[in-house]
């Protein structure tokens, strides 16, 4: 059952309007701000993050609470860029430079549609938001929040900047669909399946990790393409579309589901490895392992 979160949605209505009424640096700059501050009154969850980041990537607490502050930062801004995204929607090929567009044309051109898989990792809403601008049929998976009000809202940006919404719950049948009609559909696989994932490798350490990525592919024979939406020095997005993934063993990819998935957290895990700041420390995604609530 949806519950309302008044103080956050409180905060996010005056945020929302300061940030319009910004020009795009200077919300963006505000936004890094605020995850500073999130990070300052979080002190929990901040030495949570720091603990966790620091044995996954094997660095020192100090390295580890670097790296943490900053992905606080970076999130701060990130969010801020998604709020502001529908305003920015004519002016974000100038903020995003893509790489690898023919790996995914290529999986497109089979015609049994494309499962895209992601992380929460540098900015994955201008991707999809760029898809979506350059004429592809992108869906985009999102997680209902606590508080409809935040759902809906999350909602009303992404069809603004003309992305589809799928939803993780109950959409299952409508992405059988969207398949067979050659669609894509952009999946985040970085967070925890709790019971109804399977074991997996993520960063080194057994995950509870999605299937469904791979049981669709071998179901559909469709291809599944990763990338990843990364910000560089200048402050420019870089998205890279990687080739699409190849079975092993004369299967195709998605046949032997634990090697497919494993292979997905394997490449996740050296996108974030090179990018760590701008990676989602602050979620705590292997805890159903290491509360023994998987099998």
């Amino acid at each position: 059952m949806a519950r309302k979160q008044p103080l956050i949605w409180g905060a996010i209505k005056v945020v929302k309007k300061i940030i319009y009424a910004l020009p795009h640096k200077q919300a963006c700059a505000l936004g890094g701000r605020i995850g500073l501050l999130v990070a300052f009154f979080s002190k929990k969850r901040v030495a949570a993050a720091e603990k966790r980041c620091a044995k996954a990537l094997g660095v020192s607490a100090e390295e580890a609470a670097r790296i943490v502050k900053a992905s606080y930062r970076h999130f701060g801004t990130a969010a801020v860029e998604f709020m502001r995204q529908p305003i920015m929607l004519g002016k974000l090929d100038g903020l995003v430079r893509v790489h690898g567009e023919k790996n995914l044309d290529d999986a497109l051109a089979c015609g049994k549609g494309v499962m895209f898989i992601t992380a929460h990792l540098g900015n994955w809403e201008y991707a999809a938001s760029l898809f979506a601008k350059h004429g592809y049929p992108i869906n985009g998976l999102v997680a209902e929040q606590r508080d409809e009000r935040i759902t809906a809202l999350i909602e009303e940006i992404r069809v603004a900047s003309k992305v589809k919404v799928l939803y993780k719950n109950s959409d299952l049948k409508k992405m059988m669909q969207l398949l067979r009609r050659g669609e894509l559909i952009a999946v985040p696989i970085d967070q925890d399946a709790r019971d109804k994932g399977i074991l997996s490798p993520f960063l080194g350490i057994p995950a509870s990790t999605p299937a469904g990525v791979a049981k669709l592919a071998d179901k559909f024979d469709c291809k599944v393409v990763a990338g990843f939406c990364v910000k560089a020095e200048d402050g420019i997005y870089d998205f890279y579309l990687l080739p699409a993934f190849e079975g092993e063993d004369g299967k195709r990819f998605g046949e032997d589901v634990q090697k497919s998935m494993d292979r997905c957290n394997e490449v996740i895990s050296d996108w974030i490895r090179k990018y760590p700041e701008q990676w989602m420390w602050l979620y705590p995604r292997w805890e159903s392992v290491e509360e023994g609530q998987t099998k």
